[in-house]
């Protein structure tokens, strides 16, 4: 691994005994707790996301057994990158939830992935995937604070969390920041697609439902999940359902949830979608066209900026990269 993100393990001794602390590229020493490098102690605005992902831990993963195979799909669609070129390649994932595409990263490449996220969140992560040994490394850090050098790494990735981010434009230049000259940074986020984006449930309840507890909106949802996904399907087939569905408090299952998944499976997703949609301090959609501006401003080539399909849905995608010096 490159000397700018490599991190040796160091002994540090306590009152209560030795425990085991890790240095970054400036010397600067972290403990180490649960296979996760603790930058913050904290979640900050992202607690919600600690709760939904120690809850939810295995809904998204992919699984051979059933064939489902989404996150690998959407990692490779969106990145295009070749599985054999990232060989050896130190790669960082910014916001990483329970691991479902750390996991892709491990499983197909033999890349170095350093995977962080602000949330308790990280701990779900290494329990799905601490099997792959040193090439992962998780961190729970801040994307304003990440603690390696800038100009680290090959590639960057960042899926479904941009929007969650206090200051969207920041989150970006701190993505930027870390690349390498001749690397390129992957991001999705939600879209504004037109004036009709934001008259939709997700932002009609959302300045109530993000004030309650993690644990009473979960119940809440649980308890009203399967009479609303009914009524989602009765609307889809009265041909009712492009216009009705988006003030249904549930996501649009036919589009970003993959099929092949039974009953019990389907009702676990829209449950965990749901709250994704209503749980979440910050919800900040842009235009494909800003979110290309600003990484500009940053200093990156912008490859490519528009949507990417894979399964039954689409994502927004900009891909950018750093001139060779």
């Amino acid at each position: 691994m490159a000397d700018m993100v490599t991190i040796k393990p160091v002994k540090e001794e306590r009152q209560q005994g030795t425990s085991e602390m890790w240095k970054d590229h400036k010397g600067n020493a972290y403990p180490m707790r649960n296979g996760v490098i603790r930058i913050v102690s904290e979640e900050d605005y992202a607690d919600n996301f600690g709760f939904q992902w120690n809850r939810f831990a295995k809904v998204q993963m992919d699984r051979e057994g059933k064939n489902l195979q989404i996150s690998k799909l959407r990692f490779f669609s969106e990145t295009e990158w070749d599985k054999e070129d990232l060989t050896g390649k130190n790669i960082l994932e910014v916001g990483c939830g329970a691991g479902r595409f750390s996991k892709v990263v491990m499983e197909y490449t033999r890349a170095n992935l350093f995977s962080i996220d602000l949330s308790e969140a990280v701990e779900a992560n290494y329990r799905n995937n601490f099997q792959y040994g040193k090439r992962l490394k998780i961190f729970q850090a801040s994307i304003y604070d990440m603690p390696f050098a800038d100009e680290s790494f090959d590639k960057i990735f960042c899926f479904g969390v941009l929007q969650h981010t206090p200051d969207f434009k920041k989150s970006i230049f701190s993505l930027a920041s870390k690349v390498k000259p001749g690397g390129e940074v992957v991001v999705d986020f939600y879209p504004i697609t037109g004036w009709w984006t934001k008259i939709h449930a997700k932002y009609i309840f959302r300045p109530f439902t993000k004030k309650m507890s993690n644990e009473k909106l979960l119940k809440r949802i649980e308890k009203n999940a399967g009479w609303l996904m009914k009524l989602y399907y009765f609307f889809d087939k009265i041909k009712l359902g492009r216009i009705l569905n988006r003030f249904l408090p549930i996501p649009d299952i036919k589009h970003t949830i993959p099929g092949g998944l039974d009953k019990k499976e389907l009702r676990e997703w829209v449950i965990l979608d749901t709250f994704d949609m209503f749980s979440p301090e910050y919800d900040k959609p842009q235009r494909i066209s800003t979110v290309k501006k600003w990484f500009e401003e940053a200093g990156l080539n912008v490859s490519f900026a528009g949507f990417v399909h894979f399964d039954n849905a689409k994502a927004a995608v900009v891909k950018a990269t750093r001139p060779e010096k």
